[in-house]
């Protein structure tokens, strides 16, 4: 079977994330709330390594709810930096609070961070096609434009790499490679979804 070039097929944790959750819509807020946190964590390291901390990370951030996370005290954020289970990056552990609250912000604006995110595609995932590991950018326009706006609202640990990888995993962009076997998955599945209705909005 077929997968994507940058996946390492030795670690069975890596390939069920592979073709599972990877590239798959998520239209939940938790669920965006969680990779926000995780792909912010993961600046200058390598995605597998957060993977791997997932659980630990989902246990230490009351299962990425913003709401209880934007209530963490100092004590808290000190607490965290004790957890070995986490990565201890005292910056990072203060972005994570800091964007609960701004995430907080943007659902009370918008009624939902989905909705908020998705406009950045204009409500429709970007199909792609990847053949190589060279033919994978690090950011694109609507990673930009996406991060650009984070940042106005005070976001932390969202430059337009970390977002860019933010989008491939949460389905904003099909970035499987064209004979990956989930290319075609999601092709079909995106085909039968309509965002719009899902998350609330008329059409245009």
């Amino acid at each position: 079977m077929c997968r994507c070039p940058w996946l390492d097929q030795s670690k069975a944790d890596y390939v069920a994330y592979h073709d599972t959750e990877w590239g798959v819509p998520v239209l939940d807020d938790n669920k965006l709330f969680e990779y926000l946190t995780l792909e912010a964590a993961q600046a200058g390291l390598s995605w597998y390594t957060v993977l791997k901390k997932r659980q630990h990370y989902r246990q230490a951030f009351a299962g990425f709810d913003p709401v209880q996370v934007a209530a963490f005290t100092e004590q808290d954020a000190a607490r965290l930096l004790q957890n070995p289970g986490l990565i201890r990056n005292r910056l990072k552990i203060a972005a994570a609070i800091n964007n609960a609250a701004r995430f907080l912000e943007v659902q009370q604006e918008f009624g939902s961070f989905a909705r908020y995110q998705w406009q950045f595609v204009n409500y429709q995932p970007l199909l792609n096609q990847r053949q190589t590991l060279a033919d994978y950018p690090a950011r694109t326009a609507e990673s930009d434009a996406f991060s650009a706006d984070l940042k106005r609202r005070g976001f932390k640990f969202v430059g337009s790499t970390i977002i860019y990888a933010h989008m491939q995993a949460c389905g904003m962009v099909n970035d499987h490679s064209i004979d990956c076997f989930r290319y075609p998955q999601l092709i079909q599945q995106v085909a039968s979804l309509d965002l719009r209705s899902a998350l609330g909005l008329t059409s245009p």
